[in-house]
């Protein structure tokens, strides 16, 4: 999906494109300042190099978590009509108000050698939902349709809207994460800017309860949201690695 006039003013996008193009300009000693500690996902860095044989993630990220969405008092989850679309307790979605946001600045450098890179391995995102900005008009983002690759199209002024595991885990499968991977061109390099908005640290993930019944079995198992972020974390992106841990294995839910 894509998003047009979402109120988003063309100079404030036009400032953000010139402030990651400012940053991965800087001196490489310069972005190592902010080198990701050890154990940590927040700071400048690389995707981890498990074997030899993998394609490699030819990017680096910048990824940071901002303030508490109540803090930045967005309510953008008791905004959305998920509830009443899905006849789903309005209670169920409050995991939402006390969400995690945080971003990530993208770059991928063009690379001459594509059968041996990729930009980012194929995966899908461990949050609800991901707001992706393409900055400089440059095509690589993939999803996964189908068992195809389909190329996504970038439009001018758009935002990509990407769901999430947490929105296929809460709405027990009736909402898909998607499968996606970003690729590199050849001759010029690709900026992307994506936020991720995320269930709240202190609460657990699972379906909602209101929308088990003995027709529509639990197909996911409830746990903390922590352990799902160190999980999430842990394990190598690979499609939907993450979901499939989560899947409950039962004779109702093998056909899903």
């Amino acid at each position: 999906m894509q998003l047009k006039s979402h109120g988003v003013s063309s100079s404030l996008v036009e400032k953000v494109t010139a402030e990651v193009h400012d940053f991965f300009d800087l001196p490489m000693e310069e972005r190592e300042k902010f080198w990701q500690r050890p154990g940590e996902i927040e700071g400048f860095g690389q995707n981890f190099v498990v074997s030899k044989e993998q394609k490699l993630d030819w990017g680096y990220g910048f990824t940071m978590f901002s303030l508490p969405a109540l803090l930045r008092k967005p309510h953008l989850f008791p905004k959305l009509p998920l509830p009443s679309a899905l006849k789903m307790d309005p209670n169920d979605s409050k995991q939402f108000e006390d969400g995690v946001q945080s971003m990530r600045m993208n770059y991928y450098p063009s690379c001459q050698q594509q059968e041996h890179v990729i930009g980012f391995n194929p995966h899908t995102d461990g949050s609800a939902l991901t707001i992706l900005l393409q900055l400089n008009e440059m095509d690589g983002l993939q999803i996964k349709k189908d068992g195809m690759r389909v190329p996504v199209k970038t439009l001018p002024d758009t935002f990509i809207i990407n769901v999430g595991e947490n929105l296929e885990i809460l709405t027990n499968g009736i909402y898909r994460s998607i499968v996606h991977r970003a690729t590199v061109n050849s001759e010029k390099a690709r900026l992307s800017f994506a936020t991720f908005y995320s269930m709240k640290l202190d609460g657990e993930i699972g379906p909602a309860p209101s929308l088990i019944t003995p027709e529509t079995p639990a197909l996911f198992k409830k746990i903390s949201f922590v352990d799902y972020t160190k999980g999430f974390l842990s394990r190598k992106l690979q499609e939907k690695s993450n979901v499939d841990f989560m899947r409950i294995e039962n004779e109702d839910s093998k056909s899903y």
